[in-house]
């Protein structure tokens, strides 16, 4: 043990070494699937220590780019060179090697290990037998040059979203991983945890310590920490420069080039004094039988829609659940129009009401199942579509035709899968089987995540739609600009409790953010 340790000790230290910010191309890159091209003769230059946003829709390219430079994919054609060197990413390994790192959409630390243990075992050198004490020495000295830290002896499980972000990024930086790129890493962060973490990396960038490159759905951070952009467009180089010198029009326009965007509905003064919706003190637990929804009360008016904000994992999943059925009700009541709701399907029917569940296509359709039958789950036991114990197809295929060409749904046939279907199409197929009748109630969850424009810009015009039509309309949704631009009222989840109810117009992005954090 001893002569392991004093090897061991030998060894140069990551937090040793001098850190300067790499530049780095991505030059003609090309990558097949078979017949299909994800990339085709894409080049991406990020100078030293720029703060370099990736931008395109889903499909775009963006991850196969990213995944070619950190070796998960190898191209079929193109090179890649640091700091004007070429070098050859065969793996993963070979990308670390060069300081290449990344920090993914969810974490990929070990709950159950501490900060300092999480930080050491991804050491390439790190021994079987470890020296904490002289481990701990060593990292605190290194945390003493970031301008971050996170507690080293806290299990990860215990530490906040916004700490685990910074202990992914600090990981990187441990590794001399310099070249960073960060995919989607604001989605289970806080307004305020994100705009702290990306300010922080954003001077690093400006003092040559680091070079990220983003990728993000959010222009408020590309325009805020950006310095530059590069736009895919179907697996090509479509457009991209300092974003200093773009709009955020024109940076969405390269994103989806000729694509028709719907116009968002105009927001009608529409009386709403009227409760519609009422959840008073609903209790729920989770898997594990801890409590997920804890006393929460919220009423929905008519003409009104109230969005749901809070920081992913705060229950509102699970009071979606609860809403359709999907997740039992301890304690508490639902109220419509005064009247108790129970979410079964006659009271559904009795009560108008109807939703969007968050990944429509696991939870709201049966895959391999016709467009047509998909979207005829409200209707498969009523006249015309069924005549006694028949069902009759001729009304339930030229029901879907009417709906079809109504939502502007693309499918090559009703009768085709609706797993065949796009994203987009798919949110439009059931938006157009839970929309086409009268509607007192809609529930919508995270609506337009990973949707493209076109369909973005869709979805959000139809919910506007049923609320000036006078529908009450519960938005629950983990996007903070979703929730402002639509709601009326933004509702603060926290802890399975709501704790926070206030106008938008009456409140700020700060003063959310802060309840997020349960503040």
């Amino acid at each position: 043990m001893t002569a392991a340790i004093s090897t061991y000790a030998s060894m140069p230290k990551p937090a040793a070494r001098l850190a300067t910010a790499p530049s780095l191309e991505a030059i003609n890159m090309t990558k097949r699937f078979g017949s299909f091209t994800a990339l085709d003769n894409v080049t991406m230059e990020v100078p030293a220590g720029q703060f370099h946003a990736l931008l395109g829709e889903n499909g775009a390219g963006k991850s196969t780019l990213v995944k070619c430079i950190m070796g998960f994919y190898h191209a079929d054609e193109g090179d890649i060179r640091l700091n004007g060197r070429e070098i050859k990413v065969g793996n993963p390994k070979d990308a670390r090697a060069n300081g290449i790192g990344m920090v993914y959409q969810h974490f990929t630390l070990v709950p159950s290990l501490t900060a300092a243990e999480n930080l050491v075992i991804n050491r390439a050198d790190a021994p079987a037998v470890i020296n904490w004490a002289a481990e701990k020495r060593r990292l605190e000295a290194f945390l003493e040059t970031m301008p971050f830290r996170v507690p080293l002896d806290t299990p990860v499980s215990a530490l906040a979203a916004g700490e685990k972000q910074k202990l992914e990024i600090l990981k990187l930086l441990y590794l001399d991983q310099r070249f960073m790129i960060l995919d989607e890493p604001t989605s289970v962060l806080t307004p305020g945890e994100a705009d702290e973490i990306l300010g922080l990396l954003k001077q690093m960038a400006l003092k040559k310590e680091i070079t990220v490159v983003i990728i993000t759905h959010k222009f408020r951070e590309v325009t805020q920490f950006a310095d530059a952009v590069t736009v895919l467009r179907r697996g090509k180089h479509v457009g991209g420069g300092l974003v200093s010198e773009l709009t955020t029009d024109q940076m969405a326009r390269m994103m989806i080039g000729d694509t028709p965007i719907r116009a968002t509905a105009e927001r009608k003064a529409v009386p709403h004094d009227k409760p519609v919706l009422d959840l008073a003190g609903l209790y729920a637990e989770d898997q594990e039988g801890l409590p997920a929804i804890d006393g929460l009360n919220l009423t929905v008016h008519g003409g009104e829609i109230v969005g749901i904000a809070g920081v992913s994992g705060n229950g509102q999943s699970e009071l979606v659940e609860v809403l359709s059925g999907q997740r039992p009700l301890q304690d508490g009541q639902i109220t419509i129009h005064g009247q108790q709701f129970v979410p079964t399907r006659d009271h559904y029917d009795k009560f108008k009401v109807f939703g969007l569940p968050e990944e429509p296509l696991r939870n709201a359709t049966v895959p391999r199942m016709t467009v047509a039958e998909n979207m005829a789950f409200r209707a498969y036991d009523k006249p015309p579509m069924s005549v006694g114990w028949w069902l009759t197809p001729g009304p339930m295929r030229a029901r879907a035709r009417e709906l079809i060409k109504a939502y502007r749904v693309k499918t090559t046939s009703p009768e085709s899968p609706i797993e065949n279907l796009s994203g987009g199409n798919v949110q439009r197929a059931v938006l157009a089987r839970e929309l086409s009748g009268s509607v007192d109630v809609l529930i919508v969850a995270n609506p337009c995540f990973g949707l493209d424009f076109a369909s973005v810009a869709d979805i959000r015009a139809q919910i506007m739609e049923q609320r000036n039509r006078g529908a009450a309309v519960l938005l629950v949704s983990e996007d903070l600009d979703e929730v402002l631009e639509l709601a009326d009222r933004v509702a603060v989840m926290s802890e399975g409790k709501i704790n926070y109810v206030s106008p938008v117009s009456a409140t700020d992005r700060h003063t959310i953010g802060q309840y997020m954090a349960g503040h």
